[in-house]
């Protein structure tokens, strides 16, 4: 039996069936690169959902967490750390936002968010006690949580595992009518993802945002964005919301926030609005230890730079053409679609996306599908123009070949 084998199986046996992984093990990295167990090297186009944004094993990112790892670890929000001060001020800046509130994975950075607006809510809003309603958008993934479910559309996420939470709405993504009708006095908040990841990357029509953060204004309501996996430089803008010159009032980062190593995230905002908190209203003992911070500053140094964003939006264009003109005609494709190194290739239903990635694999390319449909081309901005070329040309191999199953 094989190394890879042997490992699958034991994580199969002692391990919750809460993932469908591709079958792999992976055991180096290293920039854009992934190496498995049996020695094949990988070209990574999944982008760990775009928390290696910088690639794998940054050479800075390293330096900054061993060197921060043998000084000061976590002593939890307890007491004062010399690393939170300086990274709030530099995420508040770059955000040309107020305050900032560290978490550490993305699902905890949005609930921190939408338990701001419930109390935003009552305590500013005045909405009576108990009835703050929350909307969302058709298709989000925010997160896992018993919260965050009560608000997604996907039916897996919310079986079994009821009673939801009340007060959570959707509208159908992009359609400002909708939630324009969606509104009421109890809405304390909209919360909506630029580009929806995992929904198989869905990119809004031009000027929804706006329009959207148009009526949040004009009725009182916290306008929240969600750029846990697309923001900070993947959509070839640091922050997504900046390609329609939005103002959200909260905005939830994570994942790249964290260099790749560490996790690490955040909701950036108002102050008037992340200070409703009072202590004892919300909290976590990893949330904005040292290491975290010191990670997380040396991330956004490199991530803020402009000569990176401007490539990465230079590179997505050219890779989004790339795909659009080899893949011209290609008889399982219904869109190609994306923007800056976020991009999604759909796929016919009848054939899916799992079988493409799959083979994917066989040429030496690393990704995943979304939403059964979608395969997701997410690579670290930093790769090389001539591995990401190397990766689109299989790309556009397995997909030219594949066919819809005659029924």
């Amino acid at each position: 039996m094989s190394k890879t084998r042997q490992l699958i199986d034991l994580e199969l046996d002692k391990g919750a069936h809460n993932y469908h992984p591709i079958e792999l093990v992976l055991t180096r990295s290293k920039g854009s690169f992934l190496w498995d167990v049996e020695g094949r090297r990988y070209i990574d186009m999944m982008g760990a959902y775009s928390t290696a944004s910088l690639g794998h094993c940054h050479p800075e990112i390293i330096k900054t967490l061993t060197r921060q790892a043998k000084k000061l670890d976590v002593t939890s929000r307890a007491f004062y750390n010399d690393q939170l001060p300086p990274w709030l001020d530099l995420l508040t800046s770059l955000a040309g936002m107020d305050k900032a509130l560290p978490m550490n994975s993305g699902a905890e950075a949005v609930e921190s968010a939408l338990k701001l607006a419930r109390k935003w809510g009552e305590t500013v809003k005045g909405i009576p006690k108990d009835r703050c309603e929350i909307i969302g958008c058709e298709g989000n993934f925010h997160g896992r949580t018993l919260g965050l479910i009560s608000l997604s559309t996907e039916p897996q996420y919310r079986r079994n595992f009821g009673p939801l939470l009340p007060g959570m709405k959707t509208v159908p993504y992009g359609d400002a009518k909708a939630l324009a009708k969606a509104i009421t006095p109890r809405t304390a908040a909209f919360i909506v993802e630029p580009i929806q990841g995992e929904a198989g990357i869905r990119v809004p029509p031009p000027g929804f945002l706006a329009k959207a953060q148009a009526l949040c204004r004009q009725h009182n309501v916290l306008f929240i964005v969600d750029e846990i996996q697309c923001g900070l430089a993947r959509s070839g803008r640091l922050f997504c919301y900046q390609h329609d010159n939005l103002t959200p009032d909260l905005v939830i980062l994570g994942k790249a926030l964290g260099g790749g190593v560490y996790p690490v995230s955040a909701v950036v905002g108002r102050g008037d609005v992340i200070g409703v908190f009072r202590p004892g209203d919300h909290g976590s003992t990893f949330g904005g230890n040292a290491i975290a911070a010191a990670v997380s500053m040396t991330a956004l140094q490199l991530l803020s730079d402009p000569k990176l964003i401007e490539r990465a939006d230079r590179l997505g264009q050219w890779a989004l053409a790339y795909l659009r003109k080899h893949l011209a005609g290609a008889e399982v494709v219904r869109d190609i679609r994306g923007k800056g190194l976020l991009i999604g290739v759909e796929v016919a239903p009848e054939i899916g996306a799992r079988p493409l990635v799959e083979e994917l694999k066989i040429h030496g390319i690393l990704t995943k599908d979304s939403h059964d449909v979608v395969i997701r081309l997410a690579p670290p901005l930093n790769i090389k123009k001539k591995h990401l070329r190397q990766a689109l040309e299989a790309v556009t191999k397995v997909v030219q070949k594949a066919r819809v199953p005659v029924s």
